[in-house]
């Protein structure tokens, strides 16, 4: 199982009421809930970690994950209430406002961080689940002491949520010093300071660079891919890179790739095709509005 650990939250997603006025209409999301629904619609082995409330959001959600065939054994579940997004586009990218204070997701301990068995074979962590204590810190611990589990890190910075800088660039640091495949935007990228080569050498094995319309590159040690973008017409870009997480994970879980001594010797020629699935899937998610994943059949 590739078990997706993180924030699951709702999208209150901008709309037009037949009269004309500015509305918003709730839709299950979260990058990392984004990731595990994916991944559950491409037929990877997928499960999601986090807080999970009682509830009317928290039911949308729950019934979300198990409609994609996401197995939610794991999460922890409580009368809390359930973190909202509040997002507004500009010709066609995402920006959130996010409320977040003492939701199910945010309130988790070390306490409550599972203890995955054997089936587990990949941990993928990110989002702004990583930003606010205590559920922050204790997913970052979680991450460290994975064991010989791959584990996959999205930063997926939202700047305008962190208000402990100082904590939050420390705490990225660990996980990106344990992480296996980690996954960046050019704005990641600048905002951490960092450069695909930096992170290889803290020991990552693949480093992926989203491009949007250009693509991606997928640097390894001594090998650099480079993957085009599909021409699509854009409805709007939420959920894109979190497709993109999972199709990358499918396609490794595909190849036999999750393992972490058979990811440091993969070739490019071997993670090409993880790296193509990812951005196939991805394309079909900015055709759609919203966090709209695709089914393996429509691929």
């Amino acid at each position: 199982m590739i078990l997706c650990c993180g924030e699951a939250l709702i999208d209150m997603l901008p709309r037009e009421t037949a009269e004309g006025e500015p509305a918003f209409a709730p839709h299950p999301g979260g990058s990392v809930f984004n990731t595990a629904i994916a991944l559950g619609r491409l037929g990877a082995p997928a499960g999601w970690f986090g807080g999970l409330s009682s509830d009317l959001f928290g039911t949308m959600l729950d019934r979300a994950l198990a409609e994609s065939q996401v197995d939610t054994a794991l999460a922890v579940r409580s009368g809390r209430p359930t973190t909202l997004a509040f997002v507004t586009l500009t010709d066609g990218h995402a920006r959130y406002a996010f409320y977040d204070e003492n939701t199910a997701g945010r309130m988790l301990t070390p306490e409550d961080m599972p203890a995955p068995g054997a089936d587990v074979r990949a941990l993928f962590f990110g989002g702004i689940s990583l930003v606010a204590e205590p559920a922050a810190d204790a997913l970052a611990s979680f991450c460290e002491n994975a064991g010989d589990r791959v584990v996959m890190l999205d930063p997926n910075i939202r700047a305008g949520f962190v208000t402990d800088e100082t904590g939050y660039r420390a705490r990225l640091a660990g996980m990106l010093a344990r992480a296996d495949i980690v996954k960046l935007s050019d704005e990641d990228m600048e905002w951490l300071n960092v450069t695909p080569a930096d992170l290889l050498g803290l020991g990552a094995a693949l480093v992926v660079v989203t491009k949007g319309a250009d693509g991606v590159e997928a640097h390894l040690q001594n090998e650099v891919l480079r993957v085009p973008a599909r021409p699509v017409t854009v409805v709007d870009t939420v959920g894109a890179g979190d497709t993109f997480n999972a199709g990358l994970l499918a396609g490794l879980d595909r190849a036999v790739l999750l393992d972490r001594a058979a990811l440091r010797a993969a070739s490019g020629d071997a993670l090409q095709p993880a790296l193509a699935l990812g951005v196939a899937a991805a394309a079909v998610t900015v055709s759609r509005a919203g966090a709209n994943p695709p089914w393996a059949a429509d691929l």
